[in-house]
Parts: C-alpha cells; structure tokens; sequence
C-alpha cells in the first residue's frame, strides 16, 4: 500500500509541467552563477543588467524547451535520448539568444540587452549540466525511496565479466527491481578487491554461510558464459547447503534481442547440473545419409521419438512419416513443426501392431529408414501387464521389421534400454527380445538393422526428475526407492542426436551403446533438487524411501555377460560385441512367444524366460516363475544320475 501511495504521488508531482518549472529556475540560477564565474566571483558588474536580462533568457529558454520538448521525458526513465533531447534545447536558446542580441544591436528596440559571449558559453555549460545531473538526482532519488518500500534481495553475482556487469545492469536498471547487487565473486585476482559498478569483488573463498549471513544474501546468480557443466556443478554442489536460492543467467544467445531480461534469470535446475556437452544438430554425415530420403518414425510424438523428428526435420529428405497412436501428442508435435515452418512431413495416427494398416503405410510411401522408438517402457506398470508389454514391445516390433525385410528398407533404427541388459523385469526382458529378433532378421541380409542402448533421458515421460518437480510442488515428501540406486541421465536432443548418428554410421547388425558418463546416486539428486529449490532437507522436505518396485534393481548396465565393447570415431559412441546364440531356435521361441500372447495361451514370462536365459526377476511375484525354473533343473540334473554307479565302493 505504501509503495503504491509512493509510486502515485510520484507520478502526480513529476509530471511535464512541473519538470518545465524546475528546469526554467535551474536556467535562472545558471545564469546567475554563469556572471559570477565570468567575474571571478565577485560583483564587479551592472546588477541592473543582469535583473533585465534574466525575464529575457528564461523566456527564450522556454521556448526553446518547448520546440524541442525536453521537458516531456518520464523523469524516472530518464536515459540518453532525453539528454540529446536537453543538449539540442540548450543549444537553440543559445542560438537564439545570439541572434536577438545582433537584432537589438542594429535595431536598438531594448536598451541594456547585450549579453557577453563568454557568459553565453558558460551559461550553455552550466545549464547543460545541471538539467542533466539534476534529472538523474531525480531519478535516484525516486528509485531509493520506492526500494525502501520494497521487499528488496540482496544478490551475489558469481562472475564479474561482461556478462556479470550486464546482468547487473539487468537487476538494478528499472524500478520493478527487488534485488541489490551487494557483491561480485570471481577467480580473477587481478579484479578482485577492486570495484566495478560501484560493487566490490569477492575473491569464491570468502563464500561461507558466515560471509552469506552476515550480508543477509538471498541470492547467487551464476553469470558465467561458456562454463563447462562439470565446473558448474561442482560450485552449484559447493552452495546447495548454504540458505540461498542459486541462479543461472542463459547463453548470449538465448537473450532477447541481445539484451538480458529478468524474467530470464533462472533458478538452477537439476538438468543444469546433469546436462551435456551441447550438439551439432546440423551433421554432414547424417546430412547425407538422409537426403532425399522417405524416412518414418514410430513412437514419433513420444519423447525420444519427437526429437528424432525435430531433428531430423532439419535436413533435406524427401518425406517424413510420423506414426503414433496417442492423437493429442501427434496433434501438439503437429502445431510445433508447423509453427517453426516445418510442412514436408506426414503424421500418422496408427497402432504399430495393426499389421494391415501398417502394411498400406509401407506400401504407399515406399520408405527407406525407419527409426523404431514406439515402447511401452514404465518397469513397475509392465510388471504385472505382460501381455501388453509383449503385444507391443515384441509383436509390434516384430511387425515393423518383418515389413521393412517385405519393403526393401534400406535401414532400420531400433531404440532399445539399459534395461533390456541382464534384465531384471517384463520390460527390459521384451526389449531384449527385440533387439534378439532384429539380430535374426539380419541373417537375411536385406536390411540393414540397427540397435541403439542408452539409459533414462532427462525430462522424459516417467523419468524421476518431472516426478519429483511434482513432489516438490506438493510439498513433499521425495519418494527414493532405495539409498543407494544410480541411474545413468542423458538429455533428450543429445540421445537423439546420437541415434541418428548411429543410423548413419550403422552397416547392420551393431548394437551401439552410448556414453552415459558417471551414474548419478538418486538420493543426492533428491537432495539437491530439494536445495536447489531454495528449501531445507529434511526440515522443509524430507525423502521417503520406499523400497525397490517390481522389476527394479539397483543399477542399470550397458553390457550384457560375455558382451564388450568396440571404439567408433565417434568418442561416445561405441559398438557391442554380442555373444552369438542359434538365430533359428531364437526366432522360433519369439514367434511362438507371440501367438501365445495373442490367444492368451499359457504363462507369456515364462516363454520369455526361456528366450532370455540372463532374465531373472527382481523384486516381483514374477520371481516364484525363477524359483519353479530352479527347481524344474534340480530335478531333471537328479533324473540323469546313475544312482547305482554313486553307491558302488
């Protein structure tokens, strides 16, 4: 109330007229001083004169305030068009004052009204000045009595470079700024202890919970353009425990206009910390490999699946079709493809497991690629709906492939887990199945099949990351199903991106797996997006642990036994050595995998046991299938026994 009391009758009494007043007395005393200057500071000179002149230059000034409308600008807003704006009023009342004095010295029509030029000049300077300096008084002036008011931040800026002074700039240039830059901090010892702005340097060791007590500081805004993630993150991890909120100002390039905007400032996301190297999305080898191209992409408004079609909506292939059965998703990737002046593609709504419909798909538009990421892929869900795991994660991957083998695809890309290695649950275990029928369905040596295995993306759908932004929201608790489970993160456009890249320097047959860099402990990233979020654990949000669900286990593998790994040029990509298994017995236990699913016939798990020897249950009702299979061993090594040769002497 009291800030808009403030702000309202700020506005009353700065308005045009008023400014003209001040600026017409600050001319009058100008020109006083401008006399005295002139006369070393004494009164050495016709007083009268001056009493008759003054009238005169304020009225000339006044008209020249008005010709040039100096007097209009918003005090407040006051920057360097109102000061051109008060140079030109200056100097046209000097020129007009000049030519009135030569008009009266030929005319005579006032006795007494000759100026000296010395006062003139001096007169032009002072008043220049003193209308200027006289606004930005003002204007401090307002800026400090409307922050009293307020409930105002005191900011750490953590870089003083150029992009920290701008950001300084940003926080303190208008009056809807809450925030007072108190500090600097950089590693520069050349700047620190120096002033810039006004603000002292800090060198990063005074930051303690002390120092930050001690200065009352809300808030540390990272300004640093061009900072590795690694670097990043370990400064972010060195203030989560400290009771400030951490912020981060976005590349150059993502400013508006090539200015900083407050409402860009951000809070440190958890994706700041895990985030990548950034990516080329524009790539001369998946540029060739695509031109000209009729490219399809199933699952392609799911996560995975838009991306590729964001990406590779960049390059120049012939047409792209984009399948899915979720018509809202495909209807929102739609509108954005369009909006950025995307229109050479074609989006599909249709179930991969319609063979019918996907065999008239195929036959119209003749494709050459397909990249494969349509999955079911939430482990607790699949866990106990087997059958559709299996109806769409192998039947329909079945479909897709044993079109593309019937429609001479050049090649197919399958987006596969972390979770089809060694799994531990019905989804991985589908997966792996189908990374299985795609190696059989090489041995024809028509199409050329491609596997791609990586772990969660960050921001996916079902990934932790959203789930625990709700948790947060909420409140709390941050569920953890257990201390200590890793996982490895990636962002979305960089696994796509590495796809693609895959699908280009694929020749058949390969598993590429991908880089996943350092598994991240759950438990710290629900920590850390707890401090990030500027609250406490566990006094403002504990964690919950709740124990591991059906199918999870504690960490993820990229590796399979008795699999390793070969380099590519690519330094995060790498290709799979698979251990060899008879492609025929394979694809037969998968095709009659898939009519059981289809007719209900019998236990799906257990055929798919026996598909995936290495697929042992985790923590499920499913494990009792794992428990029957030992035994069934047990006694089938008992029946072969010679029981008779054992008890001889």
């Amino acid at each position: 109330m009291i800030h808009n009391y403030l702000t309202s009758r700020a506005q009353k009494y700065t308005s045009k007229w008023i400014v003209l007043a001040i600026d017409l007395i600050l001319v009058a005393i100008t020109f006083i001083f401008s006399y005295l200057i002139r006369f070393n500071l004494t009164l050495d000179f016709d007083i009268s004169k001056l009493v008759l002149q003054l009238p005169i230059i304020v009225l000339i000034s006044l008209v020249a305030f008005f010709v040039t409308g100096s007097y209009k600008g918003v005090v407040r807003h006051t920057g360097v068009r109102d000061v051109y704006n008060i140079f030109n009023a200056i100097c046209l009342a000097s020129i007009i004052t000049i030519f009135m004095i030569i008009l009266n010295r030929e005319m005579e029509f006032m006795e007494g009204f000759t100026v000296p030029l010395s006062i003139i000049i001096i007169h032009s300077l002072l008043s220049f000045i003193a209308l200027t300096a006289s606004r930005y008084m003002f204007k401090n002036a307002y800026y400090n009595l409307v922050k009293q008011f307020k409930i105002t931040k005191n900011v750490i800026i953590y870089g003083a470079g150029e992009s920290g002074i701008l950001t300084h700039n940003a926080l303190t240039g208008h009056s809807g700024s809450v925030s007072r830059v108190v500090g600097y901090i950089d590693r520069d010892y050349e700047k620190v202890g120096k002033s810039i702005n006004g603000v002292k340097v800090y060198a990063p060791e005074v930051l303690s919970e002390y120092f930050i007590k001690a200065n009352g500081i809300n808030e540390i805004i990272f300004s640093i353009q061009n900072i590795e993630h690694n670097r990043l993150r370990e400064l972010v991890e060195g203030l989560v425990d400290f009771p400030v909120q951490v912020k981060i100002v976005p590349p150059i390039e993502d400013w508006i206009n090539g200015e900083l905007k407050i409402s860009q400032i951000k809070q440190v996301q958890i994706e700041d910390l895990l985030d990548r190297v950034p990516i080329n999305i524009k790539n001369n080898r998946i540029s060739k490999e695509l031109k000209d191209k009729v490219i399809v992409v199933t699952g392609g408004a799911g996560s995975i699946g838009s991306e590729l079609v964001r990406q590779i909506a960049n390059y120049e292939y012939k047409s792209l079709i984009v399948i899915d059965q979720a018509e809202s998703a495909l209807y929102d990737l739609q509108q954005e493809l369009i909006q950025n002046g995307f229109h050479n593609f074609i989006p599909i709504v249709g179930d991969i497991r319609d063979k019918n419909r996907m065999s008239g798909l195929f036959q119209e538009y003749k494709p050459n690629m397909v990249f494969h990421a349509a999955a079911y892929k939430h482990v607790p869900l699949m866990e106990y709906n087997a059958y559709e795991a299996v109806k769409i994660n192998v039947a329909g991957t079945k479909v897709i492939v044993d079109l593309s083998l019937d429609n001479n695809v050049d090649k197919f890309i399958f987006v596969s887990t972390d979770k089809a290695v060694n799994p531990t649950n019905v989804m991985g275990a589908t997966k792996r199945i189908a990374e299985m029928y795609i190696s059989c369905s090489q041995q024809q040596n028509k199409t050329k099949f491609i596997t791609t295995r990586f772990g969660n993306v960050l921001g996916s759908n079902g990934s932790v990351i959203p789930l625990f932004k709700k948790q947060i929201e909420k409140g709390g608790p941050l569920t953890v199903t257990h201390k200590d489970i890793t996982r490895y993160f990636m962002t979305i456009p960089e696994a796509a991106q590495l796809v693609l890249e895959a699908g280009g320097m694929g020749q058949g047959g390969e598993i590429f797996i991908f880089d996943m860099g350092e598994s991240v402990r759950i438990f710290n990233l629900a920590k850390n997006m707890i401090k990030l979020s500027g609250l406490r654990y566990p006094e403002d949000i504990d964690i919950k642990i709740t124990g591991l669900r059906p199918g999870e286990k504690l960490y993820e593998e990229l590796l399979a036994n008795g699999e390793n790994t070969m380099p590519t040029y690519h330094k995060k990509i790498m290709i799979s050595k698979s251990r060899e298994f008879d492609f025929e017995d394979v694809r037969s236990k998968i095709n009659e995998l898939c009519v059981t699913n289809m007719f209900f016939n019998g236990n799906p798990v257990a055929l798919m046991k026996a598909i995936v020897p290495e697929y042992v249950s985790n923590n499920s009702d499913l494990c009792k299938l794992d428990k029957a299979k030992e035994m069934k061993e047990v006694v089938e090594k008992t029946e072969n026994v010679d029981v008779k040769k054992i008890l001889q002497p």
